[in-house]
């Protein structure tokens, strides 16, 4: 049997057709797992200039612990400074990119330290930064889900380098509040560690429109279920952060 020639003039028909469709208003192609990410990263502080206040508590082996901290953030640079209790009053990390420093008063020189390394409770330092997934991560697998009721984007995220706060990340981030509602933290031998839930409580201006913004990080033990690190945020103000903020040499002084 012969193959009947196409009538090039449906051949047309369909194809202007099919861009008047995908050019008619209202029209969007669904957006790339880097901006989904960099989307949420938003919410939790990688904006040109915010500040905020986190008070933590945590309960581990049944020692509880404290702390208020101030963070002053602009993209993925972060400067916290810890104002209680009295003992830890004046410390400062700052984290510039992916590399992290201490300094508290009197010491003369500033610590190089990591992300990775434990703060308090079940928090690590890198929690206390604003979060740059879109950058420090790639999408090893991406999926759907639904989380309370909620359709979420699943990104199973690995890390670009040992740099950033975890090997591993699953992370399940609302499809309509762009915003990352829970996680999952992992080794690098695939052991999963921790786990958190976030809430978003506060609003923040961005370009002249309303953005959640975070309000509380849970983060629960994996294996110890009643060791539970508990950071709120207030006092969230969207604000000019100059350069020297995330000047090492000025915090020493």
């Amino acid at each position: 049997m012969r193959n009947k020639k196409l009538n090039p003039y449906l051949i047309c028909f369909v194809t202007i057709l099919s861009l008047s469709v995908f050019s008619a208003p209202g029209f969007s192609a669904a957006p790339s797992s880097k901006e989904i990410l960099e989307k949420s990263d938003q919410a939790r502080g990688n904006v040109e200039g915010v500040e905020w206040e986190i008070e933590m508590s945590s309960v581990e082996e049944g020692r509880q612990q404290e702390r208020t901290i101030k963070v002053t953030a602009r993209d993925f640079n972060s400067l916290a400074e810890f104002i209680a209790p009295s003992n830890v009053k004046g410390q400062k990390i700052l984290m510039i990119d992916r590399n992290m420093w201490f300094v508290k008063p009197g010491l003369s020189k500033a610590v190089p330290i990591s992300p990775r390394q434990k703060l308090m409770g079940g928090a690590s330092n890198g929690d206390i930064a604003s979060t740059n997934y879109a950058g420090d991560y790639q999408v090893v697998e991406a999926s759907e889900e639904i989380v309370n009721g909620e359709p979420c984007y699943l990104f199973d995220l690995g890390a670009n380098d040992k740099k950033v706060t975890y090997d591993r990340i699953k992370y399940w981030i609302s499809k309509a509040r762009m915003v990352g509602v829970k996680a999952e933290f992992f080794t690098v031998s695939g052991k999963m560690f921790k786990t958190a839930v976030f809430e978003y409580g506060n609003t923040i201006s961005l370009n002249g429109k309303p953005r959640s913004f975070i309000s509380k990080m849970t983060i629960t033990n994996a294996v110890m279920k009643n060791d539970v690190t508990t950071m709120l945020y207030k006092k969230a103000l969207v604000k000019k952060v100059p350069d020297s903020t995330f000047n090492l040499n000025l915090l020493l002084k």
